[in-house]
């Protein structure tokens, strides 16, 4: 059993932390269900643990989270449907990047169930947009970011999770490098011209969730 849980409003980042932290232990303990939680924060930078100093471009805009997940710089803010997945990685085959490959697929799907194209690329982490409306670069068409994806793992239950970019303000991103990428931009849904709301991508979310995170074992 996966409980879901949708909290309305802008959910401080310090307690969604220690939610994460006490729902991970149980559910370690078989003292209680894994849990999709899907929140929005307000405005805030976090720090992975690769994070970078010299990426903090803007310091005092908004308050900064050091934070154990894996990645480097991110945004999270209203607009953003953040999805903190605290599930039992032990039995989806006991490998981290598997499951995070199967966090990427959850996100593309989702994104499909609007016409939109999500897609990987190797070395850049989370989910990118191509635009065939903006010029292309000097190493192919633009690309824009619209998702992000870092994790933290303990005692094999995940925490943390996904963010996908619904209508943030996208300014609010200049503050940072996301996640140490330079050359690329940070797009929305809202932004590619989708009147898309923050209740569709939730329906959307529970409605490709099975198909790419099914418990499974062995290779």
């Amino acid at each position: 059993m996966v409980d879901w849980i949708t909290t309305d409003g802008l959910t401080p980042y310090a307690d969604a932390v220690a939610f994460m932290e006490d729902r991970a232990d149980a559910i370690a303990r078989d003292a209680a269900d894994e849990c999709v939680w899907l929140v929005e924060h307000p405005p805030l930078y976090t720090a992975g643990t690769s994070a970078k100093a010299a990426d903090l471009t803007d310091p005092d805009r908004f308050p900064v989270h050091i934070t154990k997940r894996g990645g480097q710089y991110t945004y999270h803010g209203p607009g953003q449907r953040v999805a903190y997945v605290m599930l039992d990685v032990g039995r989806r085959g006991h490998d981290v990047r598997r499951f995070v490959q199967d966090l990427e697929r959850w996100v593309i799907a989702t994104l499909d169930r609007f016409n939109v194209k999500g897609e990987i690329r190797e070395g850049r982490v989370g989910v990118w947009v191509q635009r065939n409306d903006k010029p292309p670069t000097v190493t192919g068409p633009a690309e824009d970011k619209i998702a992000a994806i870092g994790i933290r793992l303990r005692k094999w239950i995940s925490f943390h999770g996904i963010s996908i970019n619904v209508e943030p303000d996208l300014d609010h991103f200049s503050g940072i490098v996301p996640c140490g990428i330079t050359d690329h931009g940070v797009t929305s849904l809202v932004d590619l011209g989708l009147p898309v709301t923050m209740a569709d991508v939730d329906v959307a979310l529970r409605q490709t969730f099975e198909d790419s995170l099914t418990p499974r074992s062995g290779p």
